[in-house]
C-alpha cells in the first residue's frame, strides 16, 4: 500500500498582491515557478497557490502558509538570507513596482484552513489548469468582531449548501510581524474566503445561490455589509501551473 502524501496545515499564511512592471508578469511567474517553488519549501514553509489576476494584467497574487510565527521567521530569514534569493532575487524585484500588499492570516475557525500536498505539484513544464480561484476579503473595524462572527457563523455555512466547500476561510492574525524586513499591513480586520469552481459561470452560478438563500438574503449579507468599513475585495484568480491550490 503506497504511503498517503505529507499533507500540510498552516497555521499562518500570507496573501501577497504585487503590482509589476507593464508586460512582465509572465517573466515573474516563470521566475518563481521555476526558482522559488521548492527553495522556499526547504526552509519550512508551504508555497501555497500562485495566481495571476484575471482583473489586472500586471498583478501577481500567491499565498504562503507556515507552522506558526516563530516558523515562519525562521524560513524567511533562511530564505532571503540564501543563496537563492540572492541569485535570483534582483531578478524578481526588477519586475515589481510594490509587493507591500501582504495580509498576514490565520485559519478562522478550527478546519477552515489549507490542506494541501506540496508532493502532488505538477512539475515544472506543466500546463497551467483551466481553474477559476476566487479570494473575497471582508475589511471591519478594528476590534470589532460582529463581521467576522457573520462570516464564520453565517456566511460559511451557507456556501457549504449552496455549492463547493472553500479552499480555506481565514482572518487576521494579530501577532506581530516577525519578519520585519517584509511589511504586511497593520491594523487590519478582515475575513477572507478562498474557493475554487470550475470556470465564471460556475462560480456566478453559486454567488446567485449565496444571494437567493433567505437566511443570506435577509440577514447575513445586510449584517456583513451594516459591519464592513468598505467594500470587499474580490479577485478573480487564475492559477499558475505550479499552484497546488487550483
Amino acid at each position: 500500500m503506497t504511503a498517503a502524501a505529507p499533507v500540510a496545515r498552516p497555521a499562518v499564511i500570507e496573501l501577497r498582491q504585487y503590482t509589476l512592471r507593464p508586460g512582465r508578469r509572465d517573466e515573474l511567474i516563470e521566475l518563481f515557478d521555476r526558482q522559488f517553488v521548492e527553495t522556499q519549501e526547504e526552509t519550512g514553509m508551504t508555497v501555497l497557490g500562485q495566481f495571476r489576476d484575471l482583473d489586472d494584467p500586471d498583478r501577481f497574487v500567491w499565498l504562503r502558509g507556515f507552522r506558526d510565527m516563530e516558523a515562519r521567521r525562521h524560513a524567511l530569514t533562511a530564505f532571503y538570507g540564501g543563496p537563492v534569493w540572492a541569485e535570483h532575487g534582483p531578478q524578481a524585484n526588477a519586475t515589481m513596482i510594490d509587493s507591500d500588499d501582504v495580509l498576514l492570516l490565520t485559519p478562522l475557525s478550527a478546519g477552515s484552513g489549507f490542506a494541501v500536498s506540496p508532493s502532488e505539484r505538477p512539475p515544472v513544464g506543466s500546463g497551467a489548469p483551466d481553474r477559476l480561484v476566487s479570494v473575497t476579503v471582508w475589511s471591519f473595524p478594528p476590534g470589532q468582531h460582529d463581521g467576522v462572527a457573520l462570516v464564520r457563523d453565517g456566511l460559511l455555512p451557507v456556501l457549504r449548501e449552496t455549492g463547493p466547500a472553500p479552499l480555506a476561510a481565514l482572518t487576521t492574525e494579530a501577532a506581530p510581524n516577525t519578519f520585519p524586513r517584509l511589511p504586511v499591513r497593520a491594523g487590519e480586520n478582515v475575513a477572507v474566503v478562498v474557493a475554487s469552481h470550475p470556470d465564471q459561470d460556475a462560480a456566478r452560478r453559486h454567488a446567485d445561490a449565496v444571494r437567493a438563500h433567505p437566511t443570506a438574503r435577509d440577514a447575513i449579507l445586510p449584517g456583513i455589509q451594516r459591519e464592513q468599513r468598505a467594500a470587499p475585495q474580490m479577485l478573480r484568480l487564475a492559477p499558475t501551473a505550479r499552484s497546488l491550490l487550483r
